[in-house]
């Protein structure tokens, strides 16, 4: 009878281990479809962002060179802006419920080649294809790179995929790695934060390095809070769940710090500067963070790790050369300084400010940078000729102000 038994066993065997073999290819496939729908609405995203930002600025010009008396929020290409704004917002917090956090990450690069490639074709000058070429040589081999990179991210980010319920984010969260990885992003933010206050050290690498830090948490609470939703909306309600509140409240918390920070390295630095060592720094920390709370790269061999680090560091590469590329601000003075002008009393010895204090280049609003600005909306500048008198006795003005027509 133990005999007869045996084949029969054996048969009844063989049913249970054939469906186990097709479901894998069929999860597998499954996962990677998430992480080409995630990579595309974090593309999406961070490409309307790039669009909405240059159609404020665009905003700001136009009233920075016109004489309409109107504030910049009561104009209609503001106003769609921050509407596009919102989607592309929309559009990056998606996806972080579809890919996993180190594959989204780097996928930012995208604003910087979109905002690059919108500024040359806003460019109202007039170039030879040679000097076009000449200038612009570095900001084209720079969005090649940073697309190699993006394609190289998207093919061989890490794979995980794990239901964002309220049970596996508090197991991830009080895990032994992450609590040793906050304890070392804990000391690392408090010691940077006593060199920038207490001993003034307003170094970009510092206050960045602030950004960073808060960064990564940033995304890791985004991460959550987009995952419980989107599993709320598949039928299993995850916003009961104390987690879930505790990391909308970090969220928004972490954000508001890191967008101070970041207006105070604005106000320091050229804004070139920020965006490509920013997102080195941020984009090497959040993928640590995601690596160290979520196992981003838990099974995935060795290939598909060096080069994802590949397309991290092509990327890399591609920002920074298009930030390279950037043209400098030359400073000017618009007014006349009124010290600088004979038996005129200085002001400034009791701390009265007579005119404005100014930056490298001209502002308006929200715009910071205008490098890309064309010259009819550049202010003019009203040069100051001192003329040699003769001995006649006669005390005349020693400057003298020219106006100049529109063609000069």
């Amino acid at each position: 009878m133990e005999g007869g038994n045996g084949p029969d066993l054996q048969l009844q065997q063989l049913p249970l281990a054939t469906p186990a073999v097709s479901v894998q290819p069929h999860a597998e496939s499954f996962s990677y479809k998430e992480n080409l729908i995630g990579a595309l609405l974090a593309i999406f995203g961070h490409l309307v962002i790039s669009i909405a930002l240059n159609l404020q600025k665009y905003s700001h010009i136009r009233l920075a060179g016109s004489k309409d008396p109107r504030a910049y929020f009561r104009t209609k290409i503001w106003w769609c802006g921050v509407l596009l704004l919102l989607l592309g917002e929309l559009g990056v917090f998606s996806s972080y419920a579809f890919a996993p956090l180190s594959l989204i990450v780097p996928l930012s690069a995208v604003s910087v080649i979109a905002s690059a490639i919108i500024g040359i074709i806003f460019i109202k000058e007039k170039w030879k294809p040679k000097e076009f070429l000449r200038r612009y040589v570095l900001s084209f081999v720079g969005c090649g790179l940073a697309v190699v990179g993006t394609y190289l991210l998207i093919t061989f980010g890490p794979n995980s995929h794990e239901a964002m319920t309220g049970d596996n984010i508090t197991k991830h969260l009080v895990s032994w790695p992450f609590l040793l990885y906050m304890l070392v992003e804990i000391i690392l933010f408090c010691l940077l934060l006593y060199f920038y206050k207490e001993r003034n050290a307003n170094y970009i690498v510092v206050i960045l390095l602030l950004v960073a830090l808060l960064g990564s948490m940033t995304v890791v609470t985004v991460k959550a809070v987009a995952g419980m939703i989107f599993v709320s909306i598949q039928g299993s309600l995850q916003l009961d769940y104390p987690i879930f509140y505790i990391m909308f409240i970090c969220m928004v918390a972490t954000a508001v710090f890191q967008a101070t920070f970041l207006a105070q390295a604005s106000q320091l630095y050229d804004s070139s500067q920020i965006a490509s060592i920013g997102y080195i720094l941020s984009t090497t920390i959040a993928i640590t963070a995601g690596a160290t709370f979520y196992l981003d790269f838990i099974g995935e061999d060795v290939l598909h790790i060096c080069m994802f680090a590949l397309g991290c560091l092509i990327a890399f590469l591609g920002v920074f050369l298009i930030t390279r590329n950037r043209k400098k601000s030359i400073p000017f003075e618009p007014y006349i300084s009124m010290d600088a002008m004979p038996g005129m009393q200085n002001m400034h010895d009791k701390g009265i400010a007579v005119q404005p204090d100014l930056k490298a280049s001209f502002s308006y609003g929200a715009l910071e940078n205008n490098d890309s600005m064309p010259e009819i909306y550049t202010p003019a500048t009203l040069p100051i000729v001192q003329e040699q008198h003769g001995s006649k006795g006669v005390s005349a003005p020693p400057y003298r102000i020219l106006e100049h027509s529109k063609k000069e």
